[in-house]
């Protein structure tokens, strides 16, 4: 018999749904942060918000969350997938490049961090192990709330946004030691530490790592290519679901951050074809996760606690953020960062980090941090996360406009969005081969894309630079560079497949050239109705062609020839796109389109 299910085993699932669906847009048409939104449902759907009165008034139960370790424990998710998405991001060659960022302004932020908060928690009496764990938690920064600010503003490649990377990056790495240096510490606290059970205790989380390296780039991509020549969505959803949960597993068992084992995997793919396929077939789990984790962080929100005591949680607050702000801003400028790319860097790290909760928790149960003080902490840190959102804002202000990054303090290969314009070539059979060998004559850079996973390794053993995906989606046309891309050709031979390439296109760009390939000529008209702004159909190209060889073998001059297929060709083009032979509905878009072009000064969206 089918279990019975109760509508309560359902409550907080619909409650944090109720949230996206509800809060999140109102906060958006407000101008506020999302974050922000899903931290104060947070705390209103928390025990210490809506829950504290629900004895006073029971139907209050109804909207609150009755089990915030299990949302705790799911919204750990959250920051997997986005150390995943940040992975996918990078290469381990452009890590190598960024590794004076990453390990020397990032370490030093770590370390000058962790050994301020630590003084000054000897200072007010407690011992070195206790102030030392505190110190690691309080040193590390919220990745899960300042990347998508960054991202949201278009900032994560100006010079703070590659700084604020390079540091959360570094402490995300730094997590994992920290774990392991407070389990060896912690029971032994009285002991003398021996380097044999350092080793045996840090031994695990090296091999896991070298591990999941040699694993992932000997099974990613054959797993992927097999995955990908089923041309199943729901199964390449399963398998890029596998990866990220898998690597983060293997870590996790390890004993390091199941974030970290998920950036690496996002680091293997980085280097492959599926790379920008996987990003956004991954891309809703990871925002509503992310959801979930900033749900999370509000319900945590203690406010007993700081009722109780809230001239010491608000000092440990502002406290934290000073210090915190002021370190890095010194350590940006040492490290070449402007006044004003150094502050905004600063103010991004300033509050705590979702890590907090892991090392304190771990620091508790192992008895290194009691846990009142631990509390108190935590309450503290959460603060200081509801306080990044509105740091970051002024942060933007005093960072300005300005998105260029100095290569004599970067030196990273340029990202997609820093790169020359490109045409995008979508389709890599004979035609689109063909297309980016023309292109190379005369210079112009190209990438292509396509969905058959043989072509795409053809390509790829031959050095070009060819993807796997399905470009009729607006998000994977992004991450291809659409945006700024010179145009667009369509050499697809299957209709209905170029027709949803044009149409997601023109959707994204009004301004864009897009050269399509048809079919027919019947084709060619749909094509030019979706907004193309050339088609080329191919039963008319060969009878161009066969006419253009007659006339040349029986002697007829070769400027005349080319002359009259020219002329041709145009007057089959201006048959195929005249207004009368559009449908009224078609003509009405074009004109809009038009209209909108010709008001943001981006040119008409006419084909030419």
């Amino acid at each position: 018999m089918a279990a019975e299910v109760s509508a309560g085993d359902y409550k907080d699932v619909v409650l944090f749904l109720a949230t996206a669906g509800i809060v999140v847009p109102l906060v958006r048409r407000l101008r506020i942060s999302p974050i922000l939104g899903f931290l104060v449902a947070g705390v209103a759907l928390g025990p210490f918000g809506l829950g504290a009165l629900a004895d006073q008034a029971s139907w209050l139960k109804s909207f609150t969350v009755d089990n915030p370790n299990q949302i705790r424990q799911l919204a750990e998710f959250g920051v997997v997938f986005l150390l995943f998405s940040i992975g996918l991001e990078l290469s381990w060659e452009r890590l190598r490049l960024m590794r004076r960022m990453v390990f020397g302004l990032g370490g030093l932020q770590v370390t000058i961090c962790t050994a301020a908060i630590a003084g000054a928690a000897m200072l007010l009496g407690q011992p070195l192990l206790t102030a030392a764990a505190v110190g690691a938690a309080l040193a590390l920064s919220s990745t899960a709330i300042v990347m998508p600010i960054l991202a949201a503003g278009r900032r994560q490649h100006s010079p703070a946004g590659r700084a604020t990377f390079s540091v959360l990056l570094m402490q995300d790495l730094a997590v994992a030691p920290i774990l392991i240096t407070l389990a060896v510490l912690g029971p032994r606290s009285d002991e003398p530490l021996r380097a044999a059970s350092l080793f045996l205790a840090f031994a695990p989380s090296v091999i896991a790592v070298v591990v999941l390296v040699v694993l992932g780039r000997l099974l990613l991509r054959p797993m992927l290519r097999s995955v990908a020549k089923a041309k199943s969505e729901e199964l390449f959803m399963a398998a890029s679901l596998l990866v990220v949960i898998g690597a983060g597993l293997v870590s996790a068992v390890a004993g390091l951050s199941m974030a970290l084992g998920a950036f690496i995997a996002g680091l293997l793919l980085a280097e492959t074809e599926y790379r920008h396929e996987v990003e956004v077939t991954i891309e809703p789990f990871k925002g509503l996760l992310l959801g979930l984790f900033f749900v999370s962080v509000g319900i945590g929100l203690d406010l007993s606690l700081l009722a109780e005591r809230p001239a010491l949680i608000f000092g440990v607050t502002a406290g934290l953020m000073a210090l915190n702000a002021a370190v890095i801003f010194g350590l940006g400028r040492l490290f070449g960062l402007a006044s004003s790319a150094a502050a905004e860097t600063a103010l991004l790290l300033a509050g705590g980090g979702e890590f907090a909760f892991v090392i304190l928790d771990h620091a508790m149960q192992t008895g290194v941090v009691p846990r009142g003080l631990a509390h108190t902490i935590l309450v503290s840190s959460t603060l200081s996360m509801f306080c990044i959102p509105m740091l970051a804002s002024l942060g933007e202000r005093l960072g300005g406009r300005q998105t260029r990054v100095d290569p004599a303090i970067f030196a990273p290969e340029p990202l997609a969005e820093d790169s020359d314009p490109r045409v995008l070539i979508v389709g890599y059979g004979r035609v689109g081969r063909l297309v980016g060998e023309m292109l190379d004559r005369h210079d112009l850079g190209w990438s292509a894309a396509d969905r058959d996973p043989r072509l795409v390794e053809a390509g790829r053993r031959e050095g070009r630079d060819v993807v796997f995906g399905d470009a009729s989606r607006t998000e994977f046309l992004k991450r291809c560079g659409l945006e700024q891309a010179l145009a667009l050709v369509v050499t697809m031979d299957n209709p209905d497949a170029a027709e949803a390439v044009v149409g997601a296109a023109r959707n994204l760009r009004q301004d864009l050239t897009v050269v399509a390939r048809a079919r027919d000529a019947r084709h060619a008209q749909r094509l030019y109705e979706l907004g193309a702004t050339d088609v080329v159909p191919e039963t008319v190209e060969a009878r161009l062609q066969l006419s253009e060889a007659v006339l040349v073998d029986v002697g007829v001059p070769m400027g005349l020839v080319i002359a009259s297929i020219h002329e041709r060709r145009d007057e089959y083009r201006r048959a195929l796109n005249r207004p009368e032979a559009l449908s009224g509905r078609t003509r009405r878009f074009r004109r809009a389109a038009a209209q909108i072009g010709g008001e943001a000064g981006t040119g008409s969206a006419e084909p030419r």
